[in-house]
Order: structure tokens, then C-alpha cells, then sequence
């Protein structure tokens, strides 16, 4: 009877599709394993189990949901086309989480299932970015509307369901805007993958936002535009039902994608509960969450931030120059902060990635690479990663350029925070890139590296976690020509996925060259491997090691009153100091004015 009953259901196919990108020759970048998970996929996924739960779409629909990472993942396009196209199928192509970089390879993607009379429909940062900040479509958007394809501006829970029905009924809207409607969080159906998807990720890390939104209003940030700027939050109860689920599965790792967790009104419920359960369940939590650097003035966060399992943290340092700072809207860093909140996260056995943009208005490719010694010489960073300042739809520097009329590059594939996409003042298209490229090497020479390594041993922690990032970071740089959040383990390149408008290349030519690339790729990743793996070695059985010290490492005692150059190299950097001063003389002020009454 019961098969009976499941043969009368419509079959609905829901395809859900996290794009990548291409790469410089029109490859799509994809890895066997890839490193950063996709939230709105996880997100999505999750929403889509429990519309299917629920049996919201009726009781005579059998959905049939299929997910896939392009990142780690190839795409049965050919598989889909087949299922969808079926006498009697239903289903539609949710193109999801798409970024500026990725609209180009969405779009491919997209042509081939619409060439098919099949619906698809392109959601993500892109589409909500520009609908929510320019006054009209850019052509790209406009193409997709004009290939039938459906565009998703804003976020789904609560409304998934509507969207899903009317896919099923063949009439899907041309646009679903949602911007100016940012829903609850609270006890909403949480970010889920399974393991079979999660492992597919180097380290089998899993994810999920535990908050949305930023108070800030960083000019070059599209979070504020496309997320708000009032945060909204899970509970804790939430991340306890997450967490258990993905336990369930052999899952605890967990990347929390919130874009600033210390400004998350439940960041210390959440982490009490995930302390409390680390300890009940007796295992190896390991945790990475993004702060601001003002995040060690809140009382008990990093420390509690440790027993909750957290071992990285990503913090947007942006630049150490407060004319850049300033001229970017972020005026929440301080830089004379930078010192203590590293060594407050060094404290914990924590390590510290902190991201660093080039291309603001007072750089120049002299000044770039002078600050970069100077941060390696005076900051306790442990892992430094660099970024273009670059102009993303649904930024306030993009809608500032596009309303100005100054020219950027149209091509949405190098928007990839490691291409030059508009000009500079002070540095032509050649400098800007050069200095970007040369960044990398400055930050991870075989001293620094060495400098990284003494400074773990002598605070108590392994060197072996500074040779496994540099091998992440700088060497995905140096030997795979890739951003490391791009980045992953052996890189696959598909001959016939490339570029539309770029011939596919003859097997004769491309399988001889990719061999090549991968022999002179990985034989010099390997040795390079190897030999930083002798150095950390050496570094920590080497009895002086435990005795190393430098400015970076010198405990802060007075922040405003340190003789450091990053605080005395600019008018900019002396006011700021000049600043903190000040507001410290307040305080005292106004403690002996509460203390005398």
C-alpha cells in the first residue's frame, strides 16, 4: 500500500549547486578536497530538509533533494539535464551562495539547463548586493533575466517553501526580493550537510552562521548591505541542536561564518554551551570564528573562547595605517590595540590569522612592503593574509564608483579579492598587482617563518601548526597560483569545464601539459614541504629556542606610551596615539571623580 501511495506523488527535484570560479586561463578552480565550506549551502540545505520534513510543498509531492560544492565536487550536468528532463519530471536548479567571482561560472552553468527549457534560479551575494544597493540591474543580472533565469535577492527562511511551490507550478517569479526583509534567526532550521558532503572538505569542517549582520560600516564590506547592519542570532539551544547533529554524523569541527562572532549578543551562552559540551561528550571540539580587534576588551571572551574549542581565529586587521583605516569607514580598529589583543589570543594557544588589505589611498608599493616588515618586526601574527582592496557589488565603494562613473573592470570572475579591478592614485594596474603578488613572499621568507616557529615554542605551543599553515597559505600561493580560501588538496582541472568564449583544448594538448604541471607543481610543493618541516624541527628540539624573545613578543604594559614604529610612522599613526591617550586620561579622570564620591 505504501509504495502504491509513493507511486501517485509527483516527483519534485530540487538541484542545489554552490558554483566556483576560474582561474586566470579559464579553468574552473576545483580540488579534490577543498578547505572552506560554503554556509548558504549548508544554510539551504538545511531549510530544504525541513520544508521536505514538513511535507510543506503537499502531501502528494515526493521531493528529491541532491547538493553539490563545485569546489570540491564535479557537476553532473549531464545526470541533471537527464533527470529533470524526464516525461512528468518536475525540478529546479538553485544555483546558491553565488559571489561576484562566481557569476560568470554560474551563468555558464545556468545556460546549459535553460538551453533545456529547465528552471534555474541564482541567489547569493551578488544578485542581493547589487539589488540592494544600485538603482538599476547591471547588464550581467539583466542577461540573466533575459535568459529566463530567476534571481533570489535576500534570505530564505521562512519564505523557501513559496519558492519551491512555485517551481513546482511552473511559474517561478523573475525576481525574489527579499532585501528590505531580513528574517529571525531564532530557532530556525540550522545549517546542516552530511558527512558524506562535510568530508569532502579538507579537515571534514562543517559550518554554520551563528548570527547575521554587522554594526560596522566598513566601505569596502557588503555584509552590512546584503546581511543589515542590526545583528540577528541563534540561541544557544540552536547551536546545541547543530552541534549534536553533526556529532551524530562523527563531525566536530565547525567554522562559524558569522562575520564578527565577538559582536554577537549570545556569544557567551553559545560558548558555555559548547564548552559544556565538549566536556560531556568527551571530544576534540576544534572551532574557527572571525572577531574584530577590539574583541579582548570583552571580559572572559577569549578565555571562554578556548574551553569552547576555538583553535583559529580570523581577524580583519585591514592595515596598520589609520589614514586607510579612516578611509575605509573602519573606525573600530585601533592599531594601538593590535599589540595586547594578539598576545591575549597568543595567551590561549590560539592562533591568529589576520587579513590585510593593499590598494587603499595612501599605499604605495614602497609603503606596502615597509609596513609588512614593520608588522613582522612589532605584531605577534601568527598567519597574514592579503587581499586587493577591491570594489564588490553591494559595497559602498562599488555603489560610490558606479554612481561616480569610474571605471571598473566588467569581468565579475578576478572580483575575487586578488585581481586589481579599478585604479589607483599612487600606484599604476602593474604596481598594484606586483606588490600584492610580492606580499606574500615578504610575509612567509624562510626568516619570518623560522621567527613564526620560535615564537609557538616559546609560548608554550607547537611549531608544527606554523609549518602546516605556511604550507596552506604561502604555498598555495607560490605553487598553485591560488588564494588559500580558494585553495585545497590537488587541485583537479576538468578539460572540457572552461570558460565560455575559450576554445576547449585538444587532449593531445591539454593532458601532456596538465601532467606537467603536476609533477613540477607538486614535486616542488613537496620539497618545499620538507624542507620547512627539517627548520621547524631543528627550531623546536634547539634548546635556545626557549629563550627567544622580540619586540612582538614583549609584554604590553602601557599601549599609548610604546616606542613602536607602526605607532610613530605617520601623522595618522602619532594621532591615533595621541588619541588613546587622551581617552585613557579620561577614565582615570572619571574613576577619582567616582572614587572621591
Amino acid at each position: 500500500m505504501a509504495t502504491a501511495d509513493r507511486s501517485r506523488k509527483k516527483k519534485f527535484h530540487i538541484e542545489m549547486i554552490k558554483p566556483s570560479h576560474y582561474d586566470d586561463d579559464g579553468y574552473v578552480i576545483q580540488w579534490a578536497k577543498a578547505w572552506i565550506p560554503s554556509n548558504t549551502l549548508s544554510a539551504l540545505y538545511g531549510l530544504t530538509l525541513d520544508v521536505i520534513d514538513k511535507k510543506a510543498l503537499g502531501d502528494d509531492v515526493e521531493a528529491v533533494l541532491h547538493a553539490y560544492d563545485e569546489t570540491n565536487t564535479i557537476i553532473p550536468i549531464e545526470d541533471i539535464i537527464r533527470r529533470l528532463s524526464a516525461p512528468g519530471a518536475k525540478g529546479v536548479v538553485c544555483l546558491v551562495g553565488v559571489q561576484s567571482n562566481q557569476f560568470p561560472r554560474a551563468m555558464d552553468i545556468a545556460r546549459q539547463f535553460r538551453a533545456r527549457g529547465i528552471q534555474v534560479a541564482i541567489g547569493g551575494f551578488h544578485a542581493s548586493g547589487c539589488i540592494s544597493m544600485l538603482p538599476e540591474l547591471p547588464p550581467d543580472l539583466q542577461e540573466a533575466l533575459d535568459n529566463g533565469i530567476t534571481l533570489y535577492a535576500g534570505e530564505a527562511e521562512g519564505r523557501l517553501a513559496e519558492f519551491y511551490l512555485d517551481a513546482i507550478a511552473g511559474t517561478l517569479k523573475p525576481i525574489y526580493n527579499y532585501m528590505a526583509d531580513l528574517p529571525g534567526l531564532q530557532e530556525q532550521p540550522t545549517p546542516y550537510l552530511p558527512a558524506a558532503m562535510v568530508q569532502r572538505y579538507g579537515g571534514s569542517v562543517a559550518c554554520f552562521d551563528a548570527g547575521r549582520g554587522c554594526p560596522f560600516q566598513c566601505s569596502f564590506c557588503t555584509i552590512i548591505n546584503v546581511q543589515g547592519r542590526k545583528s540577528r542570532f541563534r540561541d544557544a539551544d540552536d547551536v546545541e541542536r547543530l552541534v549534536r547533529a553533526n556529532v551524530d554524523q562523527g563531525i566536530y569541527r565547525w567554522f562559524i561564518t558569522d562575520d564578527n562572532f565577538a559582536r554577537n549578543k549570545n556569544w557567551e551562552a553559545i560558548f558555555d554551551r559548547l564548552g559544556d559540551l565538549r566536556e560531556e561528550m568527551k571530544l576534540p571540539f576544534s572551532i574557527i570564528i572571525q572577531v574584530d580587534t577590539l574583541c579582548h576588551k570583552i571580559p572572559n571572551f577569549i578565555v571562554k573562547a578556548k574551553r569552547a574549542g576555538v583553535a583559529r581565529v580570523f581577524i580583519g586587521l585591514e592595515n596598520i595605517n589609520p589614514e586607510n583605516l579612516m578611509a575605509a569607514q573602519k573606525r573600530q580598529n585601533r592599531i594601538t590595540e593590535y599589540r595586547k589583543m594578539l598576545q591575549d589570543w597568543r595567551d590561549q594557544h590560539i592562533i591568529t590569522y589576520a587579513g590585510y588589505i593593499l590598494g587603499f589611498p595612501a599605499d604605495t608599493p614602497e609603503r606596502i612592503a615597509h609596513d609588512i616588515e614593520v608588522i613582522k618586526r612589532e605584531l605577534p601574527i601568527d598567519i597574514l593574509e592579503f587581499f586587493c582592496l577591491t570594489p564588490l557589488p553591494g559595497s559602498a565603494d562599488h555603489k560610490r564608483l558606479y554612481l561616480d562613473g569610474v571605471p571598473m573592470d566588467p569581468d565579475m570572475n578576478i572580483y575575487d579579492l586578488e585581481h586589481v579591478c579599478t585604479g589607483h592614485e599612487k600606484m599604476s594596474k602593474a604596481e598594484w598587482q606586483g606588490i600584492y603578488n610580492k606580499a606574500w613572499d615578504l610575509y612567509y621568507s624562510d626568516d619570518h617563518i623560522k621567527t613564526l616557529m620560535k615564537r609557538m615554542v616559546v609560548t608554550g605551543n607547537k611549531p608544527e601548526r606554523i609549518w602546516a599553515h605556511a604550507l596552506q597559505f604561502a604555498g598555495c600561493m607560490r605553487f598553485e597560483k591560488v588564494h588559500p580560501l580558494q585553495g585545497g588538496y590537488f587541485r583537479r582541472k576538468v578539460r572540457t569545464q572552461r570558460r565560455s568564449g575559450l576554445p576547449i583544448e585538444s587532449a593531445q594538448t591539454f593532458y601532456p601539459r596538465r601532467l606537467w604541471e603536476i609533477v613540477t607543481t607538486y614535486g616542488a610543493f613537496a620539497w618545499y614541504a620538507l624542507r620547512l618541516f627539517a627548520t621547524c624541527k631543528m627550531i623546536k628540539h634547539n634548546p635556545a629556542t626557549k629563550h627567544y624573545t622580540d619586540t612582538a613578543l614583549t609584554p604590553v604594559i602601557d599601549a599609548e606610551d610604546e616606542e613602536l614604529e607602526m605607532l610613530q610612522h605617520s601623522d595618522a599613526a602619532q594621532a591615533a596615539v595621541n588619541k588613546a591617550k587622551s581617552e585613557v586620561r579620561a577614565r582615570a579622570k572619571h574613576a577619582a571623580m567616582v572614587a572621591a564620591e
